[in-house]
């Protein structure tokens, strides 16, 4: 079989639009003859602007767009061999389905016997003999975008463009559409560029995907091969639902994760690398607990019509609760009333006072001093201290660049964690102070939660590996008062998706069972 030639080719496109923001961010790629590539990611990530410039409706900053051996960035749209399909279809409303698809054959003044041949064959085409004279108005959606691919397909382009011209149409059509397009694209053997962010689209009918992030893309492949083999945790989770989780590629063939080792079929990783892990809900089984690979309690199960989908918790998440006390403003102003300086009380765990820095005082007490009349910050210039590492109250003195001082207590305590054996995990939090005005112009609260708590996970084999936290809380900074609130920090634990026709009742204790084929490893 020959191969077939690379028809358009993409060399390192860039295009910056206003205020240097970068869109695409050096693309290569090649589009071969009677492909049917897709153009997928979500909004922003510059398939649609990849697609202008394919157009001629943009000129790319940087790079070359080569089309059938030829260089075309700046060669206008109408001297292209190729034509656009939008999702508003910008039919004439003037003019019937014939003329509407006639309409570009007569502007190059064919005869009218070669005109009627071309409409009639492309009406056969989409299926709409017999409309030829119908008010394209009173036609449904379906019929309208048959139609303006028609009037497209009619000047014979060597390329359809096609920028998410399926948006408009409801689900039911939407998936009819898909094979028609296929179907179309196939009869008329020319290479079809599409654009969507609707992975089933992509996967329906493409011979190639191309999956795009941040103007960058992130794979190129047969639909089998994205969706069985992504590269990323990205590709993974947005090309259909995917349980991700993290491990260790222990050796060609044999991966770790949830504290087990398990055999795959993935090679070609450096040992003991870390990876993330794909498991399709679709490729995994429930079973009894003693055959299961994995345990877990099934947290709920919502029927699909043709399955159920279930999901189990294999590892719970870990969770601490800490005590926030919001106590009145805690500052210090000068003789004269133009400066301020503020500074909490807090804890620290006794081994980590050795680690303990000016700048780590300074954040975990939240010291800063100001100008009254114009809020405008002085630093802090001073810290006076002696920390042990043992349990007690220590002072530290901050001073402002003027001079200005406040004193605070540093509680050194042996701060007991919570320990999660099954998920392999510790967390740790602190009761904190806090003041009404620090509340409300926190300008990242959780981050500011997790820094005045010094809120922190580690893996209970590795404590240097960290474990991301995340906050909960129910109060509102904005309208916080004085008083005791609980703030809770956790682990997000490990939850698995399963799809299977078997109904299986929430809170029973189950098993999941795949094989070597079933898991992915991907490069993280």
């Amino acid at each position: 079989m020959e191969e077939r030639k690379p028809l358009i080719q993409f060399e390192n496109i860039v295009m910056i639009f206003d205020e240097n923001q970068v869109v695409l961010k050096g693309i290569n790629l090649d589009i071969m003859e009677n492909e049917f590539v897709t153009l997928l990611g979500p909004s922003g990530c510059g398939k649609t602007t990849l697609l202008r410039i394919l157009g001629g409706f943009l000129e790319p900053t940087e790079g070359k767009v080569i089309f059938d051996g030829e260089d075309i960035a700046k060669l206008p749209p109408y001297k292209r061999e190729l034509n656009t399909v939008f999702q508003k279809y910008a039919l004439f409303p003037h003019l019937n389905v014939y003329e509407n698809i006639a309409f570009g054959l007569r502007l190059k003044k064919m005869s009218k016997d070669i005109i009627d041949q071309k409409v009639m064959k492309m009406l056969k085409l989409i299926g709409l003999e017999g409309y030829e004279k119908k008010n394209v108005t009173l036609m449904s959606g379906g019929q309208q975008q048959r139609v303006a691919i028609a009037r497209a397909l009619v000047n014979e382009p060597k390329v359809l463009l096609l920028d998410e011209p399926l948006g408009a149409l409801d689900l039911k059509l939407r998936k009819e559409m898909q094979y028609e397009l296929k179907r179309i694209q196939q009869e008329v053997g020319i290479t079809f560029v599409y654009v969507t962010h609707d992975q089933e689209e992509a996967l329906t009918m493409s011979d190639k995907i191309v999956v795009m992030k941040d103007g960058i893309i992130q794979q190129i492949g047969s639909p089998i091969d994205i969706y069985n083999e992504p590269s990323n945790r990205f590709v993974a989770d947005f090309i259909g639902e995917s349980n991700i989780i993290p491990g260790i590629m222990k050796r060609d063939c044999v991966v770790e994760f949830n504290d087990t080792e398990f055999e795959c079929v993935d090679k070609d990783f450096n040992e003991n690398e870390p990876v993330d892990i794909v498991l399709r809900p679709e490729d995994l089984d429930i079973v009894p607990v003693e055959e299961g690979k994995l345990t877990g309690l099934v947290d709920s199960v919502l029927f699909k019509g043709m399955h159920y989908e279930v999901v189990v918790e294999t590892v719970p998440g870990t969770s601490v609760t800490v005590r926030m006390k919001v106590i009145k403003n805690n500052e210090v102003t000068s003789e004269d009333g133009k400066e301020k300086i503020s500074a909490n009380d807090f804890f620290v765990d006794i081994d980590d006072v050795e680690s303990l820095d000016d700048k780590e005082i300074i954040a975990r007490a939240d010291a800063q001093a100001w100008y009254t009349e114009t809020d405008e910050l002085m630093s802090i210039s001073k810290l006076e201290y002696d920390l042990k590492k043992e349990e007690g109250e220590y002072q530290v003195t901050f001073t402002s660049s003027s001079g200005l001082s406040i004193e605070r207590t540093i509680s050194v305590v042996d701060q007991k964690f919570v320990k999660n054996k099954k998920a392999n995990e510790g967390i740790m939090a602190f009761n904190f102070f806090k003041t009404v005005d620090e509340l409300e112009e926190a300008q990242a609260i959780d981050t500011d939660l997790k820094t005045w708590a010094n809120a922190q996970a580690w893996k209970l084999s590795d404590e240097s590996q960290p474990v991301e936290v995340y906050v909960d809380y129910d109060f509102d900074p904005e309208e916080v008062k004085v008083g005791t609130y609980k703030v809770t920090f956790s682990t997000a634990g490990q939850e698995m998706k399963i799809r299977t026709t078997d109904f299986v009742e929430e809170g029973k204790e189950v098993g999941i069972s795949f094989g070597p084929e079933d898991i992915h490893v991907m490069k993280k």
